[in-house]
């Protein structure tokens, strides 16, 4: 694959990646975030780590998800392999914070979790139908 269609793949990733997580975080469970971490939440977002963070997942699901399944011509493994990836990730964030932050709410860990495997599931198969 040349760099191009990467670079293509890469794009149309984040453009998604970006719309689908700031609608989560913004409108769908903007309320049960500050219902179970308020306390926690910072009053302004600092957005260099989360910029930082959006270009290394977002990279994370196209090496681990969508290159492997673009050679293997499967969109399901795409899903799989991005389901399995945003799953590991999020649960790096989340199980570190349950081990070691005092008050880190169990539910909040399991639906971050979750939101994980689905937001990686839907940017892996967004990218391999762009690169297919």
């Amino acid at each position: 694959m040349n760099l191009a269609k990467i670079l293509k793949l890469y794009a149309a990733s984040l453009g998604a990646f970006l719309v689908i997580d700031l609608l989560w975080l913004g409108v769908i469970a903007r309320g049960f975030y500050r219902e179970h971490l308020g306390a926690l939440l910072r009053p302004d977002v600092r957005w260099a780590p989360a910029i930082v963070f959006y270009l290394l997942f977002v990279a994370g699901i196209l090496v681990f998800a969508v290159l492997p399944a673009l050679e293997r011509g499967s969109w399901g493994r795409a899903l799989a392999l991005g389901g399995l990836f945003g799953a590991i990730s999020y649960a790096t964030y989340d199980l570190t914070n349950l081990a070691t932050l005092k008050g880190f709410p169990t539910v909040v860990a399991v639906v971050d979790i979750a939101w994980g495997a689905v937001l990686a599931a839907l940017i892996a198969g967004v990218a391999y139908k762009v690169g297919s």
